[in-house]
């Protein structure tokens, strides 16, 4: 997606879209908030960098009705949805995102994952007070808990559109085990670094030789 993409009619379809996606998020009971559009005015030009909740009191407007979410989409918005009440998301790059999916996917753990544009994996879960010491100490994780939020398909950026790269309604809107996720990404994680020692292993035995 280019920026001369955004005309006025493809702005009107993609509204209804999103307008869509978080009625029936907020159905689920999905803590949904209208968040900036790439191209808004309050983002200048080329200064966006992500979106941000819309109303300054957003912590206040959580679990609105659906049919004051309807309300509030009835402007380009982007797709938010609040974390730390109802679900919480773990966020990582894309190659580890990629390794953790697999593992997921091998171990036969339900998870709703999101990928953005620019290369993050969101990983939702239930709602925990805590990282795991291994998890937090990363640079490649962030977690999103209490007072954050996250962007929720089909939310534009300027380059592309924030996707599920697998949907909530594949498992039944049920949110993996917080803990579950969590030993997944740790497994992830060194599986990463033992390939990366193995690299740097092959690299000094061939030098040496």
């Amino acid at each position: 997606m280019l920026d001369t993409d955004w005309s006025d009619s493809w702005r009107g379809a993609f509204r209804i879209e999103l307008r869509a996606e978080a009625i029936g998020l907020a159905c689920h009971g999905w803590p949904v908030l209208p968040g900036t559009f790439p191209t808004g005015p309050e983002n200048g030009h080329g200064n966006w960098t992500g979106p941000v909740p819309v109303h300054s009191d957003w912590a206040d407007r959580l679990g609105a009705h659906p049919n004051e979410v309807a309300e509030w989409w009835t402007q380009p918005y982007s797709l938010l949805v609040a974390t730390g009440k109802t679900l919480d998301a773990i966020e990582v790059g894309d190659e580890l995102g990629k390794r953790a999916a697999r593992l997921l996917r091998a171990t036969g753990h339900p998870a709703p994952i999101v990928a953005t544009p620019d290369g993050r994996w969101l990983f939702l879960t239930t709602v925990t007070d805590s990282l795991p010491e291994r998890l937090a100490a990363s640079s490649e994780v962030r977690w999103h808990g209490e007072g954050s939020w996250v962007p929720l398909p089909p939310t534009p950026y300027q380059h592309g559109v924030v996707h599920w790269r697998v949907k909530p309604d594949v498992w039944g809107w049920r949110l993996p085990a917080a803990d579950a996720v969590h030993m997944v990404l740790i497994r992830a994680l060194e599986q990463a670094e033992n390939r990366e020692v193995a690299g740097q292993q092959f690299v000094a035995a061939s030098a040496a030789a």
